[in-house]
């Protein structure tokens, strides 16, 4: 009769060491995987924080656009047309009082600013402001050469060099907005227009 004695073999210390290294290979790769996952899911939040600001930028810019009319002391609605940069009288708040109004991107910066007349008759004054808003700090137009402004006649035709600014009663608006520009998701446009009802009494 024949004993067979089954002996237990255990690990060699390099099998230990491979166990050790195969275990940190796959723990680091996996902690970096979920870095990445939350720098991009923190980037993409961020980036649409930002555009959700900026729409609402978009659509105060719009709203006072429409509500553009002659100022108190009887100037001419539109006072300045560029490509980054627009400038108008509107009763904003609705109180029966017009305000002088600036939409402008300062490098990336869109920034709107008020003015209110004073005095009687009354006056406007572009010294003091009464308010400054910041709509987005992230606005990349000017870096990439894009008007955030375009400007129609009656006709429908876009403005040129010889257009002036009792020509205009269109204006198209378009915003690009990246937190990034070297990232994904990559830019984001928002795009509007208004059409300027009040002047066609103007007309």
């Amino acid at each position: 009769m024949h004993i067979y004695s089954k002996q237990k073999r255990g690990f060699t210390l390099i099998e230990m060491l491979m166990v050790v290294a195969i275990t940190m290979l796959i723990s680091a790769a996996l902690f970096t995987a979920i870095v990445q996952f939350y720098r991009f899911n923190d980037y993409a939040l961020a980036q649409a924080y930002q555009v959700s600001y900026a729409r609402q930028g978009v659509e105060q810019l719009v709203r006072d656009l429409r509500e553009m009319t002659f100022a108190d002391d009887g100037t001419f609605p539109l006072v300045r047309m560029d490509d980054y940069e627009i400038g108008f009288y509107s009763d904003i708040d609705r109180d029966d009082s017009v305000e002088y109004v600036e939409y402008r991107l300062a490098t990336t910066t869109f920034i709107k600013t008020v003015y209110g007349a004073t005095g009687s008759p009354p006056v406007y004054s572009t010294s003091t402001s009464e308010i400054v808003y910041t709509l987005s700090e992230y606005v990349q137009n000017e870096i990439q050469t894009t008007p955030i402004f375009r400007y129609y006649d009656e006709a429908g035709d876009e403005a040129t060099a010889s257009s002036t600014l009792t020509d205009i009663r269109y204006v198209e608006v378009g915003v690009i907005v990246n937190i990034d520009p070297l990232r994904d998701p990559g830019q984001f446009m928002l795009r509007s227009s208004a059409s300027l009802r009040n002047l066609k009494a103007y007309e």
